[in-house]
């Protein structure tokens, strides 16, 4: 019997199961990868947006890290959210322990509902400390402008922040369009080497859409952990996503936003 890949997220819990660490071992696991999981933040959300959070003390995050990276082959390592830049320091020291792992790096500011988790001290040590160490980073629109130092409106401007973003800290950066208006949805991704790649196809008519980027990420991990180059990852990641979403679209959960996979 063949092991199967293992994969370590780095993410906060979702206690409704659309986000974070729950969205990222159930996508992992349905690729056939193994979830392992270090919780960064605890959080009482639904589709509707998050009630109350709490973070996970930097000491406790870093030994999490440190159990799993010492015991178990990763193949890939994915990091959410990170409360602070205390956790953001205890998680880059961890991962520069074990170099030539990929890291995908999704900047969670804050949720889509409003809530806030990494403040402008945060936000600093993200920058110094951990997308230096990224194979991939992975902003939606106002990330990338945050990063970037430019808001992001246009299709123009997310090609902008991700070339100024790949060339700046030496990682493939995916840009993701989905907060962008219109019936299609476009990724740019920019590799150090100057490339610029634009992904797009029609936007799926679903309110089952919690957690989609966790899900994205979660399977571009996957496919790092696999040996794809990062085109090859993020094309494979995203057909997973749109076939998940595709799948489940008619399916009524509760009064908010229901999970981008839910099986």
């Amino acid at each position: 019997m063949t092991r199967p890949l293992c994969i370590l997220t780095i993410a906060g819990s979702d206690s409704g199961g659309g986000a974070g660490i729950q969205a990222d071992a159930r996508a992992i696991q349905a690729l056939g990868g193994y979830a392992l999981t270090a919780i960064t933040a605890v959080t009482a959300q639904s589709g509707r947006g998050i009630a109350m959070w709490r973070p996970v003390a930097p000491l406790l995050i870093a030994a999490q890290i440190r159990t799993a990276l010492r015991d178990y082959p990763v193949a890939a390592i994915k990091t959410g959210l990170i409360p602070g830049a205390a956790a953001v320091r205890a998680i880059a020291a961890e991962i520069r322990r074990h170099p030539g792992i990929p890291l995908v790096v999704d900047p969670v500011i804050g949720s889509t509902s409003g809530t806030r988790f990494l403040s402008d001290s945060g936000l600093k040590a993200l920058r110094r400390e951990l997308l230096p160490l990224a194979t991939l980073v992975t902003p939606n629109w106002p990330e990338a402008g945050a990063l970037a130092g430019a808001k992001v409106r246009t299709d123009a401007g997310a090609e902008a922040a991700a070339s100024r973003l790949a060339e700046e800290f030496g990682c493939a950066v995916l840009v993701k369009g989905g907060h962008a208006a219109g019936p299609i949805c476009r990724d740019c991704l920019a590799t150090p080497d100057g490339r610029v790649r634009w992904f797009g196809g029609p936007r799926i008519a679903t309110r089952n859409t919690h957690g989609t980027g966790c899900v994205l990420l979660a399977a571009i991990a996957f496919q790092l952990a696999r040996g794809r180059d990062v085109p090859k990852a993020v094309a494979m990641g995203r057909s997973f996503l749109i076939g998940s979403l595709w799948k489940n679209r008619f399916l009524r959960w509760g009064p908010g936003a229901g999970p981008a996979l839910a099986r």
